[in-house]
């Protein structure tokens, strides 16, 4: 359910580094099945700047409708087009095709502060 080769925050956004040392963010699979029906993602524009803590995109599902808390800071350098007509791939491939930015760190260090999917799977079972 959480990879092993992801990193995780407290605020349910799971973090992968790729090779060139970029960063793709994404929802959590625990977040989003609690979520239950995603039909709506707001994602930032390519070039803007993220700050770690503070949102960087929203979701509205069947339940409720919030931002998302961005785990790194960084320029989005890439989004998941995708989600704009399908949405619901956050719930169907969390990990996968459901991703929603990809992100050049401007602070890679942060990613220190993430947990790892033990961690994680430790913080929601408490």
């Amino acid at each position: 359910m959480h990879p092993n080769e992801l990193l995780y925050s407290p605020d349910h956004i799971w973090c992968k580094k790729e090779p060139d040392g970029n960063v793709r963010l994404g929802m959590t699979y625990h977040y989003q099945e609690q979520l239950k029906n995603i039909v709506y993602v707001d994602l930032p524009k390519v070039g803007t700047l993220l700050q770690h803590g503070e949102p960087f995109a929203s979701f509205e599902s069947s339940k409720t409708a919030a931002d998302l808390t961005c785990p790194i800071s960084g320029s989005v350098i890439e989004t998941n087009a995708q989600l704009q007509d399908k949405p619901g791939l956050v719930n169907k491939d969390p990990y996968g095709q459901g991703w929603m930015v990809l992100v050049k760190p401007t602070h890679p260090e942060e990613l220190d502060l993430l947990l790892s999917s033990k961690e994680y799977i430790d913080l929601i079972l408490k």
